[in-house]
């Protein structure tokens, strides 16, 4: 069973190699296209986010050492107070001053166990804060790879129609714009994996919450995605890698 225990969990190391193969094949169909450089942004905060998720994963034992040492010095008073009200006394004004001293007890110990409670939680919330950062990071990141497909449209190819001064350049074919897609969709898919590196090294609630959010985001992306690779492959020249059937420009 041991031997099967690594491929329960998302391995960051592959992730960095899953992402530099698709840079290289990237550079390799488009070398002046945008797409390669947000490729290797990508590969460069994978491996940054790796590092991250791995200590945020990790115990942090000299804020634990500092939260004991002040737990200690807060029992310690405590037991200080404790041993100041005399519980053996019965005269009417001891009585008066034993309702206040356990009041005062009750009190500190009110006081206390909020203090044991916020200084049990600060690490989580220490951890949540840095692990909510990164995925905003990586949510960015998404953004970019969306605009990048955005004005890859497949409906010259099944329209036609004359270009405006303003159009984007068409210069890939219907073949090459496929390819381009399908590459947006992997590292959309890609983007994904890599946020789940912080669910898996930290299963709170609220973390889980927003990688579950940039899952769904890509999700909804790469299917909208995957709608033009099929308007492109169902349009005329989408299997014709011919310098007649070009629609969209590889330059962004």
């Amino acid at each position: 069973m041991a031997q099967h225990a690594p491929y329960r969990r998302l391995d960051a190391q592959h992730l960095v190699s899953s992402l530099s193969q698709l840079d290289a094949r990237i550079r390799d169909r488009f070398p002046t296209a945008g797409l390669a450089r947000v490729c290797q942004d990508l590969i460069a905060i994978t491996q940054e986010n790796s590092s991250r998720a791995a200590a945020i994963g990790k115990r942090d034992w000299w804020l634990w050492a500092g939260i004991i040492l002040l737990l200690g010095i807060s029992a310690a008073g405590l037991a200080q107070l404790i041993r100041l009200v005399d519980f053996t006394k019965t005269t009417p004004d001891n009585v008066y001053t034993l309702v206040q001293g356990i009041d005062a007890v009750i009190h500190i110990i009110f006081v206390t166990g909020g203090l044991l409670f916020f200084l049990v939680t600060v690490e989580d919330r220490l951890k949540r804060q840095r692990a909510l950062k990164a995925i905003h990071e990586l949510r960015s990141i998404i953004h970019v790879i969306d605009m990048h497909q955005l004005t890859k449209e497949p409906a010259s190819i099944l329209a036609g129609g004359p270009t405006t001064e303003h159009s984007p350049k068409r210069t890939l074919t219907a073949f090459e714009l496929g390819r381009y897609l399908d590459y947006c969709s992997e590292m959309l898919s890609l983007v994904a994996k890599v946020a789940v590196l912080y669910a898996q090294s930290q299963p709170d609630p609220v973390i889980v919450d927003a990688v579950s959010d940039i899952e769904r985001l890509t999700t909804n992306l790469s299917q909208k995605i995957w709608q033009k690779i099929m308007l492109v492959h169902a349009g005329p020249g989408g299997g014709d890698a011919t310098p007649s059937s070009r629609v969209v420009s590889d330059e962004t």
